[in-house]
Protein backbone atom coordinates (compact mmCIF):
# COMPACT_ATOMS: atom_id res chain seq x y z
CA UNK A 1 0.00 0.00 0.00
CA UNK A 2 1.43 3.11 -1.20
CA UNK A 3 -0.23 5.77 1.48
CA UNK A 4 -3.69 6.82 2.78
CA UNK A 5 -5.64 8.40 0.25
CA UNK A 6 -8.20 9.39 2.14
CA UNK A 7 -10.55 9.42 5.36
CA UNK A 8 -14.34 8.94 4.23
CA UNK A 9 -17.15 10.63 6.50
CA UNK A 10 -20.51 10.14 6.75
CA UNK A 11 -22.60 12.86 6.82
CA UNK A 12 -26.06 13.50 6.66
CA UNK A 13 -26.23 16.84 5.05
CA UNK A 14 -23.30 17.57 2.78
CA UNK A 15 -24.04 21.34 2.01
CA UNK A 16 -23.87 22.03 5.98
CA UNK A 17 -20.97 19.83 6.14
CA UNK A 18 -19.05 21.20 3.20
CA UNK A 19 -19.07 24.55 5.02
CA UNK A 20 -17.93 23.10 8.37
CA UNK A 21 -15.10 21.67 7.04
CA UNK A 22 -14.14 24.54 4.47
CA UNK A 23 -13.94 26.53 7.82
CA UNK A 24 -12.21 23.59 9.86
CA UNK A 25 -9.37 22.96 7.12
CA UNK A 26 -9.26 26.43 6.09
CA UNK A 27 -9.60 24.95 2.61
CA UNK A 28 -12.05 24.56 -0.11
CA UNK A 29 -13.81 21.69 -1.05
CA UNK A 30 -12.01 21.61 -4.52
CA UNK A 31 -14.83 18.47 -5.90
CA UNK A 32 -18.30 17.13 -5.27
CA UNK A 33 -19.54 13.73 -7.01
CA UNK A 34 -22.15 11.76 -7.57
CA UNK A 35 -21.70 7.97 -7.31
CA UNK A 36 -24.89 6.61 -8.57
CA UNK A 37 -23.81 2.76 -8.28
CA UNK A 38 -23.66 3.47 -4.36
CA UNK A 39 -26.01 6.15 -3.66
CA UNK A 40 -23.76 8.58 -2.73
CA UNK A 41 -22.60 12.45 -2.97
CA UNK A 42 -19.55 13.39 -2.20
CA UNK A 43 -17.07 16.39 -1.44
CA UNK A 44 -13.22 16.42 -1.49
CA UNK A 45 -10.91 17.78 0.53
CA UNK A 46 -7.29 18.59 0.06
CA UNK A 47 -5.29 18.58 3.60
CA UNK A 48 -1.23 17.59 3.01
CA UNK A 49 -0.78 14.65 0.85
CA UNK A 50 -4.31 13.38 2.14
CA UNK A 51 -8.07 13.62 1.25
CA UNK A 52 -11.18 13.85 2.96
CA UNK A 53 -13.98 12.67 1.35
CA UNK A 54 -17.81 13.21 2.62
CA UNK A 55 -20.46 11.38 1.71
CA UNK A 56 -24.10 11.85 1.89
CA UNK A 57 -26.45 9.07 0.84
CA UNK A 58 -28.96 9.72 -1.77
CA UNK A 59 -31.13 7.28 -1.24
CA UNK A 60 -32.32 5.63 2.29
CA UNK A 61 -31.32 1.89 1.60
CA UNK A 62 -27.96 2.93 0.38
CA UNK A 63 -24.44 1.71 2.76
CA UNK A 64 -24.24 5.90 3.85
CA UNK A 65 -27.46 6.06 4.70
CA UNK A 66 -27.87 2.19 6.89
CA UNK A 67 -24.05 3.28 8.49
CA UNK A 68 -25.21 6.94 9.73
CA UNK A 69 -29.04 4.85 11.14
CA UNK A 70 -26.82 2.14 12.69
CA UNK A 71 -23.90 4.45 14.31
CA UNK A 72 -24.58 8.04 13.59
CA UNK A 73 -22.45 10.37 11.40
CA UNK A 74 -18.68 9.99 11.51
CA UNK A 75 -15.57 8.20 10.12
CA UNK A 76 -17.24 5.80 7.62
CA UNK A 77 -13.70 4.39 6.20
CA UNK A 78 -10.23 4.21 5.68
CA UNK A 79 -8.91 4.65 1.81
CA UNK A 80 -5.32 3.30 1.22
CA UNK A 81 -3.99 4.07 -2.53
CA UNK A 82 -2.09 0.76 -4.03
CA UNK A 83 -0.47 0.39 -7.21
CA UNK A 84 -2.21 -2.21 -8.58
CA UNK A 85 -5.33 -3.01 -7.19
CA UNK A 86 -6.33 -6.69 -8.40
CA UNK A 87 -3.17 -7.81 -7.63
CA UNK A 88 -3.46 -6.40 -3.88
CA UNK A 89 -7.23 -7.86 -3.33
CA UNK A 90 -5.92 -11.32 -4.68
CA UNK A 91 -3.06 -10.54 -1.74
CA UNK A 92 -5.24 -9.74 0.91
CA UNK A 93 -7.72 -12.41 -0.15
CA UNK A 94 -4.95 -15.25 0.37
CA UNK A 95 -4.15 -13.65 3.39
CA UNK A 96 -8.16 -14.43 4.66
CA UNK A 97 -9.20 -10.67 4.78
CA UNK A 98 -12.92 -10.98 2.87
CA UNK A 99 -13.38 -8.90 0.35
CA UNK A 100 -16.71 -7.48 -0.61
CA UNK A 101 -16.64 -6.88 -3.88
CA UNK A 102 -15.48 -9.59 -6.40
CA UNK A 103 -13.59 -6.80 -8.86
CA UNK A 104 -12.74 -3.62 -9.23
CA UNK A 105 -15.71 -1.29 -9.47
CA UNK A 106 -15.78 2.79 -10.00
CA UNK A 107 -15.51 5.06 -7.59
CA UNK A 108 -15.43 8.75 -6.85
CA UNK A 109 -12.28 11.18 -7.86
CA UNK A 110 -11.47 9.07 -11.11
CA UNK A 111 -10.82 5.54 -8.79
CA UNK A 112 -11.08 1.57 -9.04
CA UNK A 113 -12.28 0.54 -5.68
CA UNK A 114 -12.76 -2.12 -3.36
CA UNK A 115 -13.74 -2.56 -0.38
CA UNK A 116 -12.79 -5.39 2.81
CA UNK A 117 -15.15 -6.37 5.01
CA UNK A 118 -14.76 -4.59 9.37
CA UNK A 119 -15.00 -8.36 10.79
CA UNK A 120 -11.52 -9.00 9.11
CA UNK A 121 -10.15 -5.68 9.74
CA UNK A 122 -11.16 -5.20 13.33
CA UNK A 123 -14.24 -3.22 12.70
CA UNK A 124 -12.56 -0.56 10.24
CA UNK A 125 -14.06 -0.73 6.97
CA UNK A 126 -11.22 -0.34 4.31
CA UNK A 127 -11.20 0.92 1.05
CA UNK A 128 -8.93 0.23 -1.49
CA UNK A 129 -8.11 2.51 -4.56
CA UNK A 130 -6.32 2.71 -7.54
CA UNK A 131 -6.06 5.70 -9.90
CA UNK A 132 -7.79 4.99 -13.30
CA UNK A 133 -5.58 5.03 -15.96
Amino acid sequence: MLKIEHLGIAVKNLNESISLFEQLLSTPCYKTESVASENVSTAFFKTGDSKIELLEATDENSPIAKFIAKKGEGIHHIAFEVENIEAEMRRLSALGFEILNATPKDGADNKLVCFLHPKTTNGVLIELCQEKR
